[in-house]
C-alpha cells in the first residue's frame, strides 16, 4: 500500500520537473543539433547496468556521449528518428572489444535507423578488422587524417611448450579422452598437432568470411576485391582513402564543416576577412535532449515490469567459495545465484548467460544440478556468445533450451586430467625429494617424479568413468543416445552454427531474442521486461595465469580455442603485472577437470 503515495509523488515531482524546464527547452529549441555524437568504445552491456550510488573508486564516469549498452543506445536511436529535424549520428569508434554477437546487434540497430531516413557517420582514428566491419554498416565511413586503417584479416598463434618444458627438466604428463581434446598439447607436444591446426583454421575461416562479407556489402566492393584490399593492408588515411575504403580524411574538428553545420572557413590565400573563432562541436543526447521541450520521461510505474533473471557463468568454472579475484566462477557463487533466481517470485524465467572455456568437473556437477533444480520451478534458457566449452556447455544442459550466437565456441565434449613432472628440474638444481608413501596411489598427483604405471592406470580409469559420465549429461538433455553424442564428442569444437547443425543447441539468435523466448516459454509476453542480475559475473582466466600454476601438481582444463582466438593474446600479456599468487587457485581444484 506504501508504493501507491511513493509512485504518485514520484511522478508529481518529474510532472513539474519537466513543465518548469519547458520554457528553457523551448528556447533553446532552435539550437538543435541536426546531427547528434555518440562515443562505442570498449565492450558495452546488453543491458543498461545500474551505477552504485556510492563508490570508492568504482572506476571513472562514462563520457556523456559514451554507448554505455545495447539497450540504451537503441532507445536513444528510435528517439532520434522520430524527430524531423534530425539529420543522423555521428558515430565515433574507439578501441572496441565486442564479441560478434554484439557487433551484430549494434548493426541490426544502426539499419533500423537508416530505414528510418537518417544517416550514419561513422568516424575514427585509428580501427582494426573488426571495428571496420562494424563502421561499414553506416552510410559514410571517416578517418583522421592522421589515422590508420588495420584491415588485415585475423591471425591465431597456436602454442606448443612440450619441448621447452622438456629443457628446463619439466614434463607434461596427461591422460585425455577424445583425439580433438588438444588442450593438454600445449604442454606435451613439441609441435602444434594437426587436428589443432584444422581447428583453429575452421574458425579463422568462417570470422574471416564474415569480414569479407561485411566490407563487401557496406563498400559497395565484390568479395575478391575485399580479400585483395585485405592482402595489402594495413593501410594509412591516405591509402584506406585512395582504396575506397573510407569516404573521407576529417580531423575532430573540422566534422561539422564536413557535415554542413557550419561554413568552412577561407582558404589561406583568400582575402576574405577571417571571422571570429567560434569552433563548433558536435553534442551528445545530453544536449539534444535540453533542446527538446517535452523529452521523454521514465515514469514511476504503478505495475512492475515483467522481470527476468540473469545467472552469469563467465570464467573458468571452479570449486570454492567467493569470487577468487574476480577472475573465475566459482561453484559456490554461481549456485546461490541461481537459488535467488529460483527465489524470486517476481522473475518469471532464468536466463544463465555462459562465457566459460571451462574448468572443474567437481564444480560443473555442482552448477548443473542447481540449473535443473531451478529448471523444475521455472523456465531456464541457456545463452552463449562468446565460449561455452565443455564444462561450459555442462552447466547449460541443465535448461530447457540452449541458444548460441552464430560464431560462438561450443562443445568440447571431453576430459583429460594429469600433473607436472618437474624431476629433471630438481636434479638441475640440486634438489632432492624423496617420496613416501602408504598406499599405492597416494603419490598420484606429486610432481616429484613420474607417474607409475598403476597410477596412470587408475587415473585413465577415471578419466574414461568422467567421459562417459559426460556424454550420458549431454545424451539425456540433447535426446540421442551416447553412441551420437560420442561421435560429436571426444574434444571437437563447432562454431554456434555448426553446433546448431549436429544438435548440440537449439537455436541460433540474439541476446535480446533469446531474453525474450525465455519469458515466452513462461507464457509471459516480455513487452517491456527488466533484468536482473544474480550472482557475481567473472573476468575469464588468463592463460599466463593457467601456465604458472603448472608447478603444482594438479590437473589443468582448458578451451584449445580459448587463448587462440578473441583477443586472449592481449590479456595474457596485461596479466603479467598481477600474478603474484598464481598458484593458490590451482589448489582449490579437484584431481580431475573438465574444460
Amino acid at each position: 500500500m506504501l508504493r501507491l503515495p511513493f509512485i504518485a509523488l514520484a511522478n508529481l515531482f518529474l510532472l513539474l520537473s519537466s513543465l518548469l524546464g519547458a520554457p528553457f527547452r523551448m528556447l533553446a529549441a532552435r539550437h538543435r543539433p541536426a546531427y547528434v555524437r555518440f562515443r562505442l568504445t570498449g565492450d558495452p552491456s546488453y543491458r543498461q547496468q545500474r551505477r552504485p550510488r556510492f563508490s570508492l573508486g568504482g572506476g571513472s564516469k562514462p563520457e556523456p556521449s559514451d554507448v554505455t549498452s545495447l539497450e540504451r543506445f537503441g532507445e536513444d536511436l528510435r528517439l532520434l528518428a522520430k524527430d524531423a529535424r534530425v539529420k543522423g549520428i555521428v558515430l565515433e569508434v574507439e578501441e572496441l572489444g565486442l564479441p560478434s554477437a554484439k557487433r551484430e546487434a549494434l548493426v541490426a540497430l544502426l539499419a533500423e535507423f537508416r530505414a528510418a531516413g537518417k544517416r550514419v557517420v561513422a568516424w575514427a582514428v585509428m580501427v582494426d578488422s573488426d571495428s571496420y566491419a562494424l563502421m561499414c554498416a553506416a552510410d559514410e565511413v571517416l578517418l583522421a587524417p592522421m589515422g590508420r586503417l588495420e584491415l588485415v584479416g585475423y591471425a591465431a598463434e597456436a602454442t606448443a611448450l612440450g619441448e621447452g618444458l622438456s629443457r628446463v627438466g619439466i614434463r607434461g604428463q596427461f591422460v585425455r579422452r577424445g583425439d580433438y581434446k588438444t588442450a593438454p598439447e600445449l604442454f606435451t607436444h613439441p609441435e602444434v598437432s594437426d587436428i589443432q591446426r584444422r581447428t583453429v583454421e575452421t574458425f579463422l575461416d568462417e570470422r574471416y568470411s564474415v569480414l569479407v562479407e561485411a566490407v563487401a556489402a557496406g563498400r559497395k566492393k565484390t568479395a575478391e576485391e575485399v580479400k585483395g584490399l585485405i592482402d595489402v593492408g594495413p593501410f594509412s588515411a591516405q591509402r584506406a582513402k585512395a582504396a575506397g575504403l573510407v569516404d573521407a580524411l576529417v580531423s575532430e574538428a573540422d566534422l561539422p564543416v564536413h557535415l554542413g553545420l557550419v561554413a568552412a572557413p577561407p582558404a589561406a590565400d583568400s582575402k576574405a576577412p577571417a571571422a571570429e573563432e567560434d569552433e563548433t562541436e558536435l553534442e551528445p543526447l545530453e544536449m539534444y535532449l535540453e533542446t527538446v521541450p517535452f523529452p521523454p520521461v521514465k515514469w514511476k510505474r504503478l505495475k512492475r515490469r515483467t522481470r527476468l533473471a540473469l545467472v552469469p557463468v563467465s570464467g573458468m568454472i571452479v570449486p570454492g567459495k567467493g569470487n577468487a579475484g574476480g577472475r573465475l566462477a566459482t561453484a559456490d557463487a554461481v549456485v546461490k545465484g541461481l537459488r535467488a533466481a529460483g527465489r524470486d517470485k517476481r522473475s518469471k524465467a532464468v536466463l544463465l548467460y555462459v562465457n566459460s572455456p571451462g574448468g572443474a568437473a567437481i564444480a560443473s556437477e555442482q552448477i548443473l544440478e542447481a540449473v535443473q533444480r531451478v529448471a523444475k520451478k521455472k523456465p531456464v534458457l541457456a545463452y552463449m556468445d562468446q565460449v561455452c566449452a565443455s564444462a561450459g556447455y555442462m552447466v547449460a544442459l541443465g535448461a530447457k533450451e540452449v541458444w548460441s550466437a552464430p560464431h560462438a565456441v561450443v562443445g568440447s565434449i571431453g576430459v583429460f586430467a594429469g600433473k607436472f613432472d618437474t624431476s629433471g628440474l630438481l636434479k638441475l638444481l640440486g634438489i632432492h625429494r624423496t617420496v613416501l608413501t602408504r598406499g599405492a596411489n597416494a603419490a598420484l598427483l606429486s610432481f616429484s617424479r613420474a607417474f607409475s604405471e598403476g597410477e596412470r592406470a587408475a587415473l585413465e580409469a577415471d578419466v574414461e568413468e568422467m567421459y562417459q559420465s559426460f556424454l550420458g549429461h549431454v545424451a539425456k538433455a540433447r535426446g540421442r543416445t551416447k553412441e551420437e553424442i560420442h561421435a560429436l564428442a571426444e574434444g571437437r569444437v563447432y562454431s554456434g552454427l555448426r553446433a546448431k547443425d549436429v544438435g548440440l543447441v537449439d537455436r541460433i539468435g540474439g541476446f535480446e531474442e533469446a531474453c525474450r523466448h525465455a519469458l515466452s516459454l513462461a507464457n509471459v509476453t516480455p513487452g517491456d521486461f527488466e533484468l536482473k542480475t544474480y550472482g557475481a559475473a567473472e573476468r575469464k582466466m588468463s592463460l599466463l595465469r593457467l601456465l604458472m600454476g603448472a608447478a603444482h601438481p594438479q590437473t589443468y582444463a582448458v578451451c584449445p580455442m580459448s587463448w587462440n582466438l578473441g583477443g586472449q593474446e592481449r590479456e595474457v600479456l596485461a596479466s603479467l603485472a598481477d600474478e603474484t599468487r598464481w598458484g593458490e587457485w590451482l589448489r582449490q581444484w579437484g584431481r580431475e577437470t573438465r574444460d
